[in-house]
């Protein structure tokens, strides 16, 4: 073999191990962007929850941490309304009978969007608020503050209760259309896991 040819040759593996490199990096950024990105990123998750004594009884505030994906932004963008239902739940553990559950609390919120008007609106029954931008809805739904969940006396004095909170997407109250697509999609599950503490009054 020449001197030639052998240097040829040197230069034609490199630049395939270099190919290779460059191709297995690719690869593995690809798998991360498409599998382990979504994964950590969307969903919904209880970050803190809190029930304190007021004048008038009880109070819950809450804070979520709520990553929407592309698909489900996009179909508010289209005009689908999306619900999301905050459940709460006190709890009174009894070994002799099923739980006390003085308080079984839900509230619904709706977000919407008005093309003509490029509003986006965030409604709990007959009450809501604009916005300008998706992400300044996400922020407000995110933060539950001064909800009343009781009134007062409803709790017994000294005795350790169970509370429990949850977020999710209500797909129940989706347009037929998009039920269909919500049980066949995972894009269309977004839900917390119950948060539950202890409280005692």
């Amino acid at each position: 073999m020449s001197l030639v040819t052998f240097s040829n040759s040197l230069f034609h593996a490199a630049l395939v191990a270099a190919w290779k490199a460059r191709l297995r990096q690719g690869l593995a950024a690809l798998f991360l962007l498409v599998f382990a990105a979504p994964a950590l990123a969307e969903g919904i998750s209880v970050k803190s929850a809190t029930v304190e004594a007021v004048e008038d009884g009880w109070q819950l505030e809450a804070e979520f941490d709520i990553q929407f994906n592309p698909r489900l932004e996009e179909a508010v963008n289209r005009g689908v309304p999306l619900y999301f239902v905050v459940e709460f739940e006190l709890a009174r553990p009894r070994w002799y009978w099923f739980d006390e559950k003085p308080v079984q609390f839900s509230q619904t919120y709706k977000i919407s969007y008005t093309p003509l008007l490029r509003q986006y609106r965030l409604a709990v029954g007959n009450v809501y608020q604009n916005f300008t931008r998706f992400e300044e809805v996400t922020r407000v739904l995110a933060r539950l503050r001064g909800v009343h969940i009781a009134d007062r006396g409803t709790f017994k004095k000294d005795v350790t209760y169970q509370a429990g909170i949850r977020m999710r997407l209500d797909t129940a109250q989706l347009p037929k259309p998009f039920q269909l697509n919500a049980i066949a999609s995972r894009d269309w599950t977004l839900a917390s896991d119950w948060h539950r503490w202890s409280l005692t009054p």
